[in-house]
C-alpha cells in the first residue's frame, strides 16, 4: 500500500471539508445571521450550528496536519521549506496554525467569556467582526490552495 498516496488523499479530503465549511460559514451563515431582525437572537442559533461544524473542523484540521507531516516525512521533502518558490508550504502551515488557535483556544475558551460580557442587544455587533475575520481567513486559505495546487504541479503561482 502506498502510504504517501493515502496521506495525500486524506490531506485533500480533509482540506476540502474544512475550508469548504469555512466558505459556507463565511459566505452564507454569517451574512444571514448578521442581517436578521433585531428582535431575533441569532447568536445562539449561529453557535448551535457552528458548534457542529467546529467539531468537524477540529478533526479535519488534525488529520490535515498529520497527513501533511506524513507526506513530508515519507517523501523526505522537509527541505522544500528552504525554497522560497514553495511559499505555499508556509501558507499551509500559517493557515493551519491560525485556524487551530481559533478552533482549540479562542472558540472554546476566549469567545464564551467575551460574549458573556456583552449585553443581549450588543451581541449582534459580533457578526461584522466575525465576517471580516472569516473573509480574511478564507481568502488566505484560497490563495494558499491555489498556490499549493499550482506549485505542486510545477506551476509558478
Amino acid at each position: 500500500m502506498d502510504f504517501t498516496l493515502l496521506a495525500r488523499v486524506v490531506h485533500i479530503v480533509c482540506v476540502v471539508l474544512w475550508i469548504g465549511g469555512v466558505s459556507m460559514v463565511t459566505t452564507v451563515m454569517i451574512p444571514v445571521f448578521k442581517n436578521m431582525p433585531r428582535d431575533v437572537d441569532g447568536l445562539k442559533t449561529f453557535h448551535a450550528i457552528e458548534k457542529r461544524f467546529a467539531a468537524q473542523a477540529r478533526v479535519t484540521t488534525l488529520l490535515t496536519a498529520m497527513s501533511g507531516v506524513i507526506m513530508l516525512e515519507m517523501t523526505h521533502s522537509w527541505s522544500r521549506f528552504l525554497d522560497p518558490g514553495n511559499w505555499w508550504l508556509y501558507g499551509m502551515v500559517t493557515i493551519w496554525v491560525l485556524f487551530s488557535i481559533m478552533l482549540f483556544i479562542i472558540e472554546p475558551f476566549v469567545l464564551p467569556r467575551v460574549v458573556a460580557k456583552l449585553s443581549p442587544s450588543s451581541t449582534r455587533n459580533i457578526f461584522p467582526a466575525m465576517l471580516l475575520l472569516h473573509i480574511v481567513l478564507l481568502a488566505g486559505s484560497l490563495i494558499t490552495i491555489a498556490g499549493a495546487v499550482s506549485g505542486s504541479h510545477g506551476g509558478l503561482f
